[in-house]
C-alpha cells in the first residue's frame, strides 16, 4: 500500500502580511528565510540523540491543548538549545504561554505568535522514563 513517509512541509496562511509574520519566525525562532520566502529545514543538520523525527497528532475539537490559540493546529519546532532561546525571547518581549516543561523525550514550551498561534518549542531527547518531573523547571 501506498503511504505518507514524513512531513514534506508546513503552510501557514497569514491573517495579515505573509512576510511580516515570516520575519518574525525569522527574528525570534531563527528560521532562516531563503529567497523565495520560505525555509528550508534540514534533518541533516539536527543534531538530536533521537536522529529527527516528526510526530503527527490529532486532537478532539474539545481539547484546549491549544489554547490560548483559536487555531485549529499548533506547530512543534524542535529546537537545540531551549534555555537559551527562551532567554532570547523573553528579552525580545515575546511572552513564554507555559514551559519550560521536562518530559520523557524532551523539554517543551510554548508561545504565542503574532497571530495568535501557539507555537510548541521542543528541545528533544532520546526517551527516558526516569525523567518525569514534568512542570516548569
Amino acid at each position: 500500500m501506498a503511504k505518507v513517509t514524513g512531513i514534506g512541509g508546513v503552510f501557514i496562511k497569514s491573517t495579515g502580511d505573509g512576510a511580516a509574520l515570516a520575519a518574525w519566525y525569522q527574528t525570534h525562532l531563527g528560521i532562516a528565510l531563503e529567497d523565495f520566502g520560505g525555509a528550508v529545514l534540514n534533518w541533516q543538520d539536527d543534531h538530536a540523540d533521537d536522529k529527527g523525527l516528526t510526530v503527527w497528532s490529532t486532537a478532539d475539537s474539545t481539547s484546549d491543548w491549544f489554547a490560548p490559540s483559536t487555531s485549529s493546529f499548533m506547530i512543534n519546532y524542535r529546537v537545540d538549545d531551549l534555555a537559551g532561546l527562551l532567554e532570547q525571547l523573553k528579552t525580545a518581549g515575546v511572552a513564554i504561554v507555559a514551559g519550560p516543561e521536562r518530559h520523557e523525550n524532551g523539554d517543551f514550551a510554548w508561545i504565542m505568535d503574532p497571530e495568535g498561534n501557539k507555537v510548541e518549542l521542543w528541545e528533544p531527547m532520546l526517551w527516558d522514563d526516569t525523567r518525569t518531573d514534568k512542570g516548569n523547571d
